[in-house]
């Protein structure tokens, strides 16, 4: 597999910019933005004097002007009520959906990570992908700004909305979990955090759905809305209530 790196001295990576200009379907700028978008913080633990800093920040603003095109796109090409739009958002920015499609992009071959997360391709990478496409949708604000964007996540991402539409999948398993217990057993479930773990920018939360004191399902994530969507999800697939 190509690397997505030029290392012109050895020790310090830049970025492969025709390449990633080729999957962007752009012409960059500031390629020092888009090598920090695709650093992981772990890859500075084991590259002290690695010149840029990680990806968490763009991170943050990649995640922003993300959820404002997909519902600018919603709001103007899809006259459903905002609930359903709302479903139609999470299920195209969630990170199992944005980690499918960095994989698609091959965003792999540039990440920049420590050498102990490069063997982790379970949950741990899917987040990785996840906060990596972010990261660049953040990156390509600043270098190229808000139109640039975009393009990049109209082409990229809300490409996938007709098939989740067509596949259901933008249901959001506790709301249908809520509709289906009240209707048989008059009651609303419950959700609580039975752990978490990590350190803040990496948590893990497992999470149990009840109703009164029955566990039905238990789901994790990164984030405690994550590990609910999960456990609502789990005790629909088993179906013990």
């Amino acid at each position: 597999m190509n690397s997505g790196f030029l290392i012109p001295d050895k020790t310090m990576p830049s970025i492969n910019q025709p390449e990633l200009e080729e999957i962007l379907g752009l012409k960059l700028k500031n390629s020092d933005l888009y090598l920090s978008a695709f650093t992981h913080r772990s890859y500075l633990n084991e590259n002290r004097g690695f010149h840029l800093p990680h990806n968490e920040r763009l991170e943050f603003l990649g995640d922003a002007v993300l959820e404002l095109a997909a519902t600018e796109y919603l709001y103007k090409n899809y006259p459903h009520p905002e609930g359903e739009l709302t479903n139609f958002r999470s299920a195209l920015v969630n990170y199992k959906m944005l980690s499918d499609i960095a994989k698609r992009l091959g965003f792999e071959k540039f990440l920049l990570m420590s050498r102990g997360e490069a063997k982790d391709v379970g949950r741990a990478r899917q987040v990785i992908l996840a906060n990596c496409i972010e990261a660049v949708i953040g990156a390509i604000y600043l270098d190229l700004g808000f139109d640039a964007a975009e393009k990049f996540i109209i082409n990229q991402v809300l490409v996938e909305l007709p098939n989740i539409i067509a596949g259901g999948s933008y249901v959001d398993p506790k709301s249908k979990l809520q509709e289906i217990v009240q209707e048989k057993r008059g009651v609303t479930p419950t959700y609580g955090v039975v752990s978490e773990t990590g350190p803040d920018h990496d948590k893990m939360f497992v999470v149990a759905a009840f109703i009164g004191d029955q566990e039905v399902g238990r789901g994790e994530g990164p984030s405690k809305q994550e590990a609910e969507l999960s456990a609502a999800e789990n005790a629909l697939k088993n179906n013990n209530f």
